[in-house]
């Protein structure tokens, strides 16, 4: 295509010589390399669609675009496609690419097909494991020729509290160097730590506020997370502090008050349904700020699902105009992220990024072009992933030099006590206080308790290399069968390793093939090791497409679905009842969480600690 050697990238002296270049290709003056005609195509910042449009590229970019026959320069190749509507490229408008566990090239490969041609990552996790690697990482494949754009914002959470360390660690100065690297770089992940904000005794207050600091010196954009948030006063001092943007909205009057206090909110499909009709019987009219996200999406739902299409085709379904869900996918989240030079609508200067859909209102999408190419046909993706060979920099993150022993995970008892108070959360304990249970005491040690829905529950310090160990009872997760435990490396957002078992030498089973397979699932049933999958880059991600992927998860939860598992009625997966995946998510510190299960550390040798004041508290007294 000619491209100009730089135009996978864009820093500031390049993107001059590509618009230099762009000007004198839309005059006519220069060559064009490729045009594409279409039936129709969208305009979405009028959102009006104009008929039979021709798009002219030249390289990666688009160069021109009006009427058909009605470029003034020479085209090297034409491409019609009279029945099919022209779109722009769908945005992420905010993703953790690691909870996909692809590295980039393969999910670009998995997400393209679905529309998705930009995404920007929200980066804490792969930070906290790699926290000096972080833009490198997510620069490689497209360096190497990859047709997704990758804008990555750097991690407020990194660590996600001042409880936490390993892997990484950001403030002012680190932020203003990633803002100062590339023009690709939007700005600050989603601000997570709210009492760290706001609260000037916080230990994390003036490292949070240097990241914003540095932030607004660029002129990048503040992602927020306001989850919980819902009373008035904190929706105003959240956005007056700057945070922009807020993905956690659960109900249609707290959406509401968060759109009328200037955030910008991004939908996830859970609530998208009853939101989007609310928002259409209150009237709303401009829905410019509002976009869609898929944020956590595994590759095995992506592949079950959908993309960001998914999410669009469940607004249209609740009665929004598809030019408006459109919309949500391209020209609201490049506007948010200030990215509209670069992507979010079919026009001169941005890349050559085209949705053609067959019908419109059902947003079936026939072919996706990238970079001025057709990249997929249907649900096939048609071009070359690049071969990457991930250095051992990002394949060797799990830093364990012992063998983890089944006292490691032994719970301590007084002499001569038959009892012991221990304190007990559950997953995704929002509650201000933990609960106090009785639980016996057999060999000098603390036990489980069935009747109670109570197994036990550790996470592994898995950067210090020393593998140490905090634990202590949840309720209503794990498994009932004896000796078994499941393991994982991902446990947002520090990303240690968590182990669940109903023994403690099945949980030290399942940890030990973890750290021999660098990251990923290791499930063992009734004593044998009966499942893993492996994540090898950054104990996040693995190095494969989203089908064979997929073929060893639903291997696990073949394995998974002979475990007789502990639940809660407010803690049953959505997709996959008899295995408790969503405990990847159960070790966040963020708010609303207040007591957490951290790795032992300075501030919390147990690791059993109020994130939100300092509280170390014992786990059995």
């Amino acid at each position: 295509m000619n491209a100009l050697p730089d135009d996978l990238m864009i820093n500031a002296p390049d993107e001059v010589r590509i618009r230099q270049d762009l000007v004198l290709t839309a005059l006519g003056r220069r060559p064009a390399d490729r045009a594409l005609r279409v039936g129709k195509l969208l305009d979405v910042h009028s959102r009006t669609w104009c008929e039979d449009q021709e798009i002219v590229f030249k390289a990666r970019r688009i160069a021109w675009v009006g009427p058909a026959g009605s470029y003034p320069g020479e085209v090297r190749e034409r491409v019609h496609r009279p029945d099919l509507a022209a779109v722009p490229g769908f945005g992420e408008v905010h993703k953790h690419i690691e909870s996909s566990h692809l590295t980039p090239e393969w999910e670009a490969a998995l997400v393209l097909p679905h529309g998705n041609t930009w995404t920007c990552e929200a980066s804490h996790e792969f930070s906290n494991v790699n926290g000096a690697r972080n833009l490198e990482f997510w620069f490689e494949a497209r360096r190497r020729g990859s047709p997704l754009k990758i804008f990555p914002q750097p991690g407020s959470a990194v660590p996600p509290t001042a409880y936490e360390w390993g892997g990484g660690w950001y403030g002012r100065d680190e932020q203003a160097r990633f803002m100062a690297e590339s023009l690709m770089v939007t700005g600050l992940d989603e601000v997570m730590d709210w009492p760290a904000v706001w609260n000037p005794d916080n230990p994390s207050y003036k490292r949070l506020w240097g990241m914003i600091e540095a932030t607004f010196a660029a002129r990048g954009v503040v992602e927020g997370h306001a989850s919980g948030l819902r009373d008035l006063p904190s929706i105003n001092a959240f956005a007056a502090a700057g945070l922009s943007s807020d993905h956690e909205v659960q109900t249609p009057e707290e959406t509401w008050d968060k759109l009328t206090r200037g955030l910008f909110v991004e939908l996830r499909v859970y609530a998208m349904d009853e939101i989007v009709k609310w928002l259409l019987a209150k009237g709303l009219q401009d829905w410019s700020q509002v976009a869609f996200t898929t944020d956590d999406r595994s590759a095995s739902h992506t592949l079950e699902l959908g993309a960001s299409d998914h999410n669009a085709r469940v607004a249209i379904e609740a009665g929004l105009a598809p030019e408006i869900a459109i919309q949500c996918l391209t020209i609201n989240p490049a506007r948010h992220m200030r990215l509209t030079p670069f992507v979010g609508s079919l026009a001169p200067g941005r890349f050559g990024d085209v949705v053609l859909l067959s019908d419109v209102a059902k947003l079936t999408i026939a072919e996706v072009w990238a970079d001025g190419a057709q990249v997929s046909e249907g649900k096939r993706y048609l071009g070359e992933v690049p071969r990457i060979e991930w250095p051992e920099w990002a394949t060797k993150t799990v830093n364990i030099k012992r063998t983890i022993k089944p006292e490691d995970f032994e719970l301590r008892a007084e002499p001569g006590r038959s009892t012991m108070k221990a304190a007990v959360i559950r997953p995704f304990h929002w509650h201000p206080e933990f609960y106090t249970l009785d639980l016996p005491v057999r060999g000098g040690a603390v036990q489980r308790d069935e009747s109670e829905a109570i197994t036990k529950f550790a996470i592994i310090d898995r950067f210090s290399g020393d593998g140490r160990v905090a634990k202590m009872f949840w309720r209503g997760c794990g498994p009932r069968t004896p000796e078994t435990a499941l393991a994982c490396s991902v446990a947002h957002d520090k990303h240690n390793i968590w182990v669940v078992g109903s023994s403690d030498a099945a949980m030290a089973k399942a940890a030990n093939a973890l750290v021999a397979l660098q990251g990923g699932w290791a499930l063992v049933r009734e004593g044998e090791l009966v499942a893993t999958v492996l994540f090898e880059v950054g104990g996040l991600m693995s190095c494969r497409s989203a089908q064979a992927l997929d073929a060893e998860m639903q291997a696990l939860y073949a394995e998974g679905r002979k475990v007789d598992w502990m639940y809660e009625p407010t803690f049953r997966p959505r997709w996959y009842p008899g295995f408790p995946e969503r405990l990847m998510f159960a070790t966040l510190t963020c708010a609303p969480w207040s007591w957490v299960l951290v790795a032992p550390c300075e501030q919390a040798p147990l690791g059993f600690i109020n994130v939100q004041t300092g509280e170390a508290h014992p786990v059995v007294w």
